[in-house]
């Protein structure tokens, strides 16, 4: 009788092991950002442009990247949100199919940050042209909310409900899960057609600031410096790595130089430094080029560089 009963005692014990060893497999990983892109507005190799940057690119098409622009992923929910529309946006949405359990043609929502050409205009892939979607969530402040809805092509996408506009408010957070929430930052930028923000991405565990562009660090009423120490990922304009990398007055596009923000960094601890990942690369800017001297110095300066597909967790 003691047999059995040990007998049986085993069996269910090896059975609830079995059963929660199961569970621990099967327990998705924690929400994580995806890079989509890394380069600026017109993409790289840019058009119009014969010189060697870009010539390299045409002589081998695996040196191609993408404009600029992040994926946020909840494995948990399988929810995702792409930050900013870009030119590259059918590209960018195979790409991110890749890393989805169940394969969708679209986010969850997609986050604009301004209405330069890189950061909204793959909004027309979503009207009845081409995917046809229907009230895609689409999140923007208050003034690029209104240039979305009363200019042609954009208002088109509005009045036909292919897109959802959701007004943001700067410093407002919204929740998109138990996870995940998002705040919109404004930044001090060019902005003819609407304000310019960056954005704050909190997870449970971490909490990453996102402004792939700007003008100057100095121009904006927060400090960046603070903001890096109190976040635990940066991922910052980078547009430009020097003075005179482009053959026309800088001022007239202006941007934190890569020399000028490792300067303006320097001081803050290695673990600080860490935090740092440059992206949002003009077709001129070296740190295209993987070993480049250009990389050298970033790195070995304590600080990071965004590629194109990396993974970064929460």
């Amino acid at each position: 009788m003691k047999n059995v009963i040990y007998f049986f005692f085993v069996y269910f014990l090896f059975l609830s092991c079995n059963s929660q060893k199961e569970g621990e497999n099967s327990t998705p990983k924690s929400p994580y950002l995806f890079v989509l892109g890394n380069a600026q507005d017109a993409g790289y190799p840019q058009a119009g442009c014969n010189k060697d940057c870009c010539e390299r690119v045409y002589k081998d098409a695996s040196n191609t990247r993408f404009v600029s622009s992040i994926a946020l992923i909840d494995p948990v929910s399988n929810e995702n949100w792409i930050f900013d529309a870009t030119p590259d946006f059918p590209k960018q949405l195979k790409l991110l199919s890749t890393h989805l359990k169940d394969s969708k043609n679209l986010p969850n929502g997609l986050f604009l940050t301004h209405a330069h050409i890189g950061h909204y205009t793959g909004l027309i892939h979503l009207g009845r042209e081409v995917m046809g979607a229907r009230n895609m969530p689409v999140y923007a402040m208050p003034k690029m909310n209104s240039f979305l809805r009363t200019n042609g092509p954009w208002s088109q996408l509005v009045d036909l409900k292919n897109i959802e506009l959701r007004e943001l408010k700067k410093d407002s957070t919204i929740v998109l899960n138990k996870r995940i929430s998002v705040t919109p930052i404004q930044v001090p930028h060019r902005d003819e057609f609407s304000e310019t923000v960056g954005y704050v991405i909190h997870s449970n565990s971490k909490k990453v600031l996102f402004v792939p562009d700007i003008d100057k660090w100095s121009k904006w009423e927060a400090s960046i410096v603070d903001f890096i120490k109190e976040v635990d990922i940066a991922l910052l304009d980078a547009t430009f790595f020097k003075q005179g990398e482009i053959n026309r007055d800088m001022s007239e596009v202006p941007h934190p130089f890569v020399t000028e923000s490792m300067e303006l960094f320097q001081n803050l601890s290695e673990e600080d430094k860490n935090k740092i990942h440059f992206i949002h690369f003009n077709h001129t800017n070296p740190l295209l080029i993987d070993g480049s001297e250009a990389q050298h110095q970033v790195l070995k300066n304590g600080f990071k560089i965004a590629k194109q597909e990396m993974i970064i967790e929460l």
